[in-house]
């Protein structure tokens, strides 16, 4: 459930204090296919707490059907309305198929059970990707862009205030000692995944200076996601309650003590650039 990251207040942060392309892109693109990965792990473990036989090839095989499926999904819905988007100018007509196309991909890859995450992820690349290339207007393009990073600032929004209005009640201090051994595990898997496979590619074209490397450790924010994750889980889970209140601590943390901390650490690493990214 704390597995995926969700820098939304890093990549705000990007935007006041501007850093180098390459760095801002490494932040983003993590956080959508982490996003993606860890929503549909999370559904094949579901399903196998609810009974299912608990064999390696199950879970492999599982895990394989709901994301290609979900990336099929994405690919058959948003390619055929691209084939209309290149037919018109109208800058509504367009954003309003971009948003059948992410919408609709999600319906249908859920209607089969498969990861709407990855077909909504899907749908949005080919469109950002494909639908640049000609079937999206150039004068609809900003428009496109604006209304999806308002789509975003108010889903996350809206997300985070019905966490909050849930959690309200919920005590801490119970799960205190808890919460300090899963922020410290948190913070020690993500340095685990972080800096190994950045060694991997040390030496190749796709190298990482350890000042990215830091940035990417530290700015590996829990969100939405890992709370949605939590409330979700069914009511007969033991001490349910307990594990909810103890994801909220990881994300308030993350949130408060990590982003708050990510101007400081960029300014010490001196990733800041000027605005001709320079």
């Amino acid at each position: 459930m704390v597995a995926a990251t969700d820098p939304v207040s890093v990549i705000a942060l990007f935007r006041e204090i501007p850093v180098q392309p390459r760095l801002h892109l490494l932040v983003e693109a993590e956080s959508l296919l982490n996003d993606g990965v860890a929503a549909v792990a999370f559904v094949v473990l579901a399903a196998v707490a609810g009974g299912g036989p608990v064999t390696a090839g199950f879970i492999a095989g599982k895990l394989a059907v709901t994301a290609l499926g979900g990336v099929a999904a994405g690919a058959a819905v948003a390619l055929p309305l691209l084939l209309i988007a290149g037919r018109t100018e109208d800058r509504l007509v367009e954003i309003t198929l971009t948003t059948l196309a992410a919408f609709g991909a999600f319906l249908l890859a859920e209607h089969f059970h498969l990861s709407g995450v990855l077909a909504g992820l899907t749908a949005g690349l080919l469109i950002g990707n494909v639908g640049w290339m000609g079937s999206i207007s150039d004068s609809s393009r900003p428009d496109i862009l604006y209304f999806w990073e308002y789509a975003a600032f108010l889903a996350n929004s809206v997300i985070f205030i019905l966490i909050g209005g849930a959690m309200a009640g919920t005590p801490l201090l119970p799960v205190l000692e808890a919460a300090a051994a899963a922020i410290l595990l948190s913070m020690a898997g993500r340095a685990a995944t972080v800096y190994p496979i950045a060694a991997l590619f040390a030496r190749g074209p796709l190298g990482l200076p350890a000042r990215y490397q830091h940035v990417l450790w530290w700015g590996g924010l829990r969100g939405a996601l890992a709370l949605a994750l939590a409330l979700a889980l069914p009511a007969s889970v033991v001490e349910r309650d307990h594990i909810v209140a103890v994801v909220f601590a990881v994300v308030a943390f993350s949130v408060f003590v990590q982003g708050l901390t990510m101007g400081p650490l960029i300014a010490r690493l001196g990733l800041a650039v000027d605005t001709d990214g320079e």
